[in-house]
C-alpha cells in the first residue's frame, strides 16, 4: 500500500519534532551539566568563605580567636565529610563547645603573641651583630607559634571529642614531619594573598584555606595509617 502525501508529510515533521526535542534535551543536560559543575566550583570559594567570615566576626574578641579557630575547623570538616553546607551557623554553633575546652590557652596565647611581636620589632631596628641570631630565633619562634596553633584547631576541629589528646597531637602533627610542618606555614602565608583579588578575601580566606590544608593533610594521613 502506498502511503499519501500527506501521512507522508505528516510522518516528516513528527520527525523533525522528535529529532529537534532529542537535540534540545542534549542540549539541556550538556548545560545542567556544565551548570551543575560550575555550581559545585563556586561551593569551594563560597562554603570556606562563610565559615572565614563567622570566624572574623568571633575573632573580634580578641582572646577567642583560639576556639574560633577550631570551631571554624569543625564546620569545615562536617562540609568536607558529610556534606553540611551550614558553615557560617556551623561556626557560631561549634564555638561555645570550643571556647570553655580552650580559653586559657587562647588567653595566654593570646598574650604571647604580641610580646613576640615587639622583640622582633625591636631586634629589627637594633645595628648590633648578636641581633641578627636572636631575631632569626624570635621569627623562627613566631612561625612555630602558628604553625602549631593552626595544628591545634585543625586536630580539634576534626576530633571534637578527643580533647586530652588535642595538645600531644598538634604538636605530632604539626612538627613530625618537616615537610608537613612547611605546608601548613606556607598555606598559613599564601591563604592572604590569594584572597587579595577579592575585597574582603584575605580576611575571609586567610583563616579558612589554612584550615582545609590542614584537614586535608590530617585526612590523608589518617588514611595512609589505616593502610
Amino acid at each position: 500500500m502506498t502511503p499519501t502525501p500527506q501521512l507522508d508529510e505528516r510522518h516528516l515533521r513528527t520527525q523533525d519534532a522528535y529529532g529537534s526535542a532529542v537535540r534540545t534535551a542534549g542540549w539541556e543536560r550538556a548545560a545542567t551539566g556544565w551548570a551543575g559543575s560550575a555550581l559545585r566550583g563556586l561551593e569551594f570559594v563560597a562554603y570556606p568563605a562563610l565559615a572565614g567570615a563567622a570566624f572574623c566576626l568571633l575573632a573580634l574578641g580578641v582572646v577567642t580567636w583560639l576556639p574560633a579557630l577550631a570551631a571554624l575547623a569543625s564546620a569545615l570538616q562536617r562540609w568536607r565529610r558529610d556534606g553540611d553546607n551550614r558553615c557560617f551557623t556551623g561556626v557560631l554553633a561549634a564555638f561555645p563547645g570550643y571556647w570553655r575546652a580552650l580559653w586559657r590557652h587562647a588567653l595566654v596565647a593570646t598574650a604571647v603573641l604580641p610580646a613576640v611581636l615587639v622583640a622582633i620589632l625591636f631586634l629589627a631596628g637594633r645595628p648590633e651583630p648578636v641581633a641578627i641570631p636572636l631575631l632569626a630565633v624570635q621569627v623562627g619562634g613566631l612561625a612555630a607559634f602558628a604553625v602549631y596553633h593552626l595544628a591545634l584547631a585543625v586536630v580539634a576541629g576534626a576530633d571534637p571529642h578527643g580533647r586530652p589528646a588535642w595538645r600531644a597531637r598538634a604538636l605530632v602533627f604539626a612538627f613530625g614531619s618537616p615537610r608537613r610542618g612547611l605546608v601548613l606555614l606556607a598555606a598559613l602565608l599564601l591563604a592572604p594573598v590569594l584572597g587579595l583579588p577579592l575585597v574582603l578575601g584575605p580576611l575571609l580566606f586567610g583563616p579558612s584555606l589554612p584550615v582545609l590544608c590542614g584537614l586535608a593533610l590530617l585526612s590523608r594521613g589518617a588514611a595512609a595509617a589505616r593502610r
